[in-house]
């Protein structure tokens, strides 16, 4: 099971499973992604109106058979940026992540113009029954849900709720070390130096107490933030750029008191809803994936332990969302064509740090620089789940993603795989690309 994918300095990032090096918590989830030497990593995407318009996205009506069934998604979109109007060398890249191995399913999906020209999905979904993976399935998408809660924290910026300088104590007080120095703009930059919860034993994933028991507790935003009290900040406020979960739990909280709503039920309100974004949801304890879904599982030494059912809670407003490709790409699509926000708070979204990894982030968004241009998205992961959305900066192509890594016994060539499955879908067969050397961060 893979539970983290970590940023290396060049922006990289590099997946990892339990089963090599030293055990990493379940929600240090991507941060990075981006290029490095022209090399994609990690993220990806959205559009709406034509996506409640269009029939390939809408679900079959209750009782009746879907005629498309799980049958691949091949649409031409000629006289595009980096469009390709064969997809069998993505059909044949998103195998590369199943056959060898890498993983137990693969999902993917390109939507252009408002259209979905390409969604297929290897692998199975259940070791058990052997059932096909679904292109249209819901997965975990880990930290993707950053950028839904950043964008949601925006739109109170434009509505002049808050400034992104307005301090944590102003909003928080007291709520954690160096509160009176930390503005909002380094908590969705992850300049704020505040410690990362999901460094604390309660969250490794391959512990006995997690399996057995522990993925069933519930947190609440406070609890979250309380346990990251317990490891004293990376750095003073703006001084460094270092990923921590934390940020986004504070961030969620900032919400709920402007709002007086909780977390969930604003970004419902303002994006899932609006969009009509009918497979996606940010869930507070349910601990069940809706829908068609693959499987997670845990490598143990009994063999797999299947991981699926967890309480989300244990990732709040950093990573408890459930969504679908096609969800993702609609979203993506809807925000970076100026549809979520208002075009200062989308490009403030778009600034970067000047720190080390964070040289690729923005706020809430992540930036990858691909062999056909520059895209900005969000990688995620959550206890198997792997998650890249990425979407061209003028809303027109957008790609998202999930892998449910499993066992993986050559790194290296499991992130060159996934890579390539990023890389081909949004630009088209690549040669000669090849995997970075690894060398994460943390």
């Amino acid at each position: 099971m893979t539970t983290i994918i970590p940023t290396r300095e060049d922006g990289m990032t590099t997946p990892t499973t339990p089963t090599a090096g030293p055990r990493r918590p379940v929600l240090r989830v991507a941060v990075a992604v981006a290029v490095a030497a022209g090399l994609l990593s990690a993220l990806a995407p959205a559009d709406l109106a034509a996506a409640v318009a269009q029939g390939a996205d809408r679900p079959a009506a209750a009782g009746c058979d879907d005629p498309r069934g799980r049958t691949a998604v091949r649409v031409a979109a000629p006289d595009s940026p980096g469009s390709h109007d064969d997809w069998k060398a993505a059909d044949a890249a998103l195998a590369g992540m199943t056959d060898p191995g890498y993983s137990t399913s693969a999902l993917a999906a390109v939507r252009q113009d408002g259209r979905l020209v390409w969604r297929n999905a290897t692998g199975v979904a259940d070791l058990t029954t052997g059932e096909p993976a679904d292109p249209r399935g819901t997965f975990r998408i880990g930290s993707a849900t950053k950028t839904f809660v950043s964008t949601t924290l925006l739109q109170l910026v434009g509505e002049h709720r808050l400034d992104l300088d307005d301090r944590l104590e102003c909003l928080l007080p007291g709520i954690v070390p160096n509160s009176t120095e930390i503005t909002v703009r380094q908590l969705l930059d992850h300049t704020s130096g505040v410690a990362d919860y999901t460094q604390d034993p309660a969250f490794d994933d391959r512990r006995p107490e997690w399996l057995d028991g522990g993925r069933f507790r519930h947190y609440g935003l406070k609890d979250l933030v309380d346990i990251s009290r317990r490891y004293p900040p990376a750095f003073r406020p703006g001084a460094d750029w270092q990923y921590s979960n934390t940020n986004y739990v504070l961030i969620g909280m900032i919400i709920e008191k402007l709002t007086g709503r909780s977390w969930n039920e604003e970004v419902t309100r303002r994006i899932i809803r609006p969009l009509g974004l009918t497979s996606t949801w940010m869930p507070a304890d349910s601990p069940v994936v809706p829908g068609p879904h693959a499987h997670g599982y845990e490598k143990t030494d009994t063999g797999p332990v299947d991981v699926t059912l967890l309480n989300p809670s244990m990732a709040g407003s950093s990573g408890a969302g459930i969504s679908t490709t096609a969800d993702l790409t609609t979203f993506l699509a809807a925000l970076l064509g100026g549809r979520l926000l208002h075009p200062a708070e989308l490009a403030a979204m778009q600034q970067t740090t000047d720190h080390g990894a964070g040289r690729y982030y923005g706020l809430g968004l992540q930036r990858v620089d691909t062999p056909c241009g520059t895209f900005w998205g969000h990688a995620g992961g959550f206890p198997s789940y792997v998650t890249m959305m990425l979407g061209s900066a003028d809303g027109r192509r957008q790609f998202a993603g999930s892998t449910t890594l499993y066992d993986v016994p050559d790194q290296q060539a499991a992130y060159a795989a996934w890579t390539k499955v990023i890389t081909t879908a949004l630009c088209g067969p690549q040669p000669g690309t090849a995997a970075p050397a690894t060398d994460p961060l943390r």
